[in-house]
């Protein structure tokens, strides 16, 4: 519907969960529309009181978030049906104008257990770096010696690889993760490619590259490119899956002909 006048209200909808075992209801909350009011703000607004369009009494709605500036990747939830940060969501960008209304709905990650309304476990994340020995490994590194100096081009996509915060909308926007699929997500693979190209992350690679081989790994993949869309950081996930499909088909020859 076409707005009349400049908005004066926020109505947010949102999807409210007690615990992972119970029933999800939904409730809504009108408040004062603000200028440069992001979605956090206006939970907050609610918080001061809870109070729904029926007038009930409520306990407020519960989030997660810590930055507040789009670097700790805790507050991702779906915003008009569309996952992304919420504490860089402004109202006047992702809300639909109904009347005098800004309207916006809000709803947990579906790919991730529930813990509490809007705040979900993503767990499953930090497992999957732990199968895809996302880190650097330490012990006996100094014995290697200095690294080699590495091209800017291979430093500069590393960097790009670097600004996953781990947030999960990839993982949220992935058709090939569900409940049917063992797939690992775009996050995990991402990572392994970063820790591939690190001087000392390199002495791993054999091992991720086993893994991304198997049934979790990258033929789980199903090219939608629906991942690069919607990270945040703008972390070439789609370049970093073609890169692991050329090193995994390679590491697959060379492991039928004997030779690693």
């Amino acid at each position: 519907m076409t707005a009349t006048a400049t908005p004066t209200k926020i109505r947010l909808k949102v999807l409210r969960q007690k615990d992972q075992g119970s029933e999800s209801y939904w409730e809504e909350y009108v408040i004062p529309m603000k200028e440069k009011l992001n979605v956090i703000s206006a939970l907050m607004e609610v918080q001061k009181n809870p109070v729904t369009t029926e007038g009930r009494d409520v306990a407020p709605p519960t989030w997660d978030g810590a930055c507040l500036e789009e670097v700790c990747g805790s507050c991702t939830m779906n915003i008009n049906g569309a996952v992304r940060q919420a504490c860089t969501a402004l109202i006047e960008v992702v809300g639909d104008v109904v009347g005098d209304t800004y309207e916006v709905t809000l709803e947990p990650m579906k790919k991730f257990p529930v813990v509490r309304d809007l705040v979900v476990d993503r767990s499953r994340m930090f497992e999957n770096l732990k199968k895809v020995k996302g880190w650097v490994p330490i012990d006996g590194s100094y014995d290697l010696g200095m690294a080699q100096p590495q091209d800017d081009q291979i430093r500069q996509v590393r960097y790009a690889l670097s600004r996953c915060m781990t947030c999960g909308c990839c993982v949220e926007a992935c058709p090939q993760v569900n409940e049917r699929s063992a797939f690992v997500g775009p996050a995990a693979l991402g990572q392994a490619l970063l820790f591939n190209l690190h001087p000392v992350g390199k002495t791993l690679e054999k091992d991720r590259l086993d893994f991304l081989t198997g049934e979790e790994g990258i033929t789980g993949c199903g090219n939608a490119q629906n991942c690069v869309k919607v990270c945040p950081k703008s972390v070439p996930l789609t370049r970093a899956i073609a890169q692991l499909n050329r090193d995994t088909t390679v590491y697959k020859l060379k492991r039928w002909m004997g030779l690693v």
